[in-house]
């Protein structure tokens, strides 16, 4: 299997594992649009963003730690710059606290 594939796989099955989480975390950055890419008719925008937070949720323990997961991996998939300062991500943070972590901890 190549590491394209592989990924691939990961991809799938993360998906189709937590379908409901996947689809809402999309949602609410497409909504929210941290980084100006929602140009309305591209709502999968930001799927990869979503594959790599997604399994970070499980550890954490309030709507901070879901701040700073979700900010680093905006920094690592783009920018300090483009990214922009955690802050940002507070409101991004608090929906995805109440929306999408009830659903993968059982909280």
């Amino acid at each position: 299997m190549t590491e394209d594939e592989d990924i691939g796989r990961r991809r799938d099955g993360l998906q189709r594992e937590y379908r409901v989480a996947f689809d809402r975390m999309s949602s609410i950055l497409f909504a929210e649009d941290p980084v100006g890419i929602n140009f309305e008719v591209n709502a999968d925008e930001y799927e990869p963003e979503v594959r790599t937070i997604l399994p970070r949720l499980r550890d954490c323990r309030s709507v901070d730690d879901v701040r700073r997961v979700v900010h680093e991996e905006f920094v690592k998939w783009f920018d300090d710059s483009t990214a922009g300062p955690a802050e940002k991500y507070q409101s991004i943070a608090e929906r995805i606290w109440e929306e999408v972590v009830p659903g993968l901890t059982g909280r």
